[in-house]
């Protein structure tokens, strides 16, 4: 048994999000600092590690009429590091602002930290990718 993990990467911050055993519920896990990145990486790397991760799921920066956006050049280079973990990319348009949504449904201020933005708009990326399977 394993879990998957998803990363909403940001130029900042990185969400992060952890299934559950039956791959069927995404959870919440943490916000990591982007820089510096080799610490971010080791973090990451650590928590796949401890959690039985297999697979990473990232977030991909599509623009609205389908093309990659400008950051999905950096996501992919920040995700071929993640070294020994099967990398799938999954569509992130919209995450955050539906993100934003969920906390304000849930009466949670995120306006002085971010990164809870962030974490839910991860849980919302795997989400999205466990529902497909």
């Amino acid at each position: 048994m394993y879990k998957v993990m998803s990363l909403d990467i940001g130029t900042k911050r990185i969400g992060v999000a952890l299934s559950d055993y039956l791959l069927m519920l995404a959870n919440g896990h943490c916000c990591i600092d982007r820089t510096p990145e080799e610490k971010a990486i080791e973090e990451i790397l650590k928590i796949a590690k401890e959690n039985n991760v297999k697979k990473i799921v990232v977030g991909l920066p599509y623009n609205m009429d389908g093309t990659l956006g400008g950051q999905a050049d950096d996501c992919k280079n920040f995700a071929s590091k993640l070294q020994g973990y099967d990398i799938i990319y999954e569509d992130e348009r919209l995450t955050s602002d539906l993100a934003e949504e969920n906390l304000r449904n849930k009466k949670i201020d995120f306006r002085k930290n971010k990164g809870l933005v962030d974490i839910e708009s991860a849980c919302i990326i795997l989400e999205q990718y466990l529902s497909r399977k």
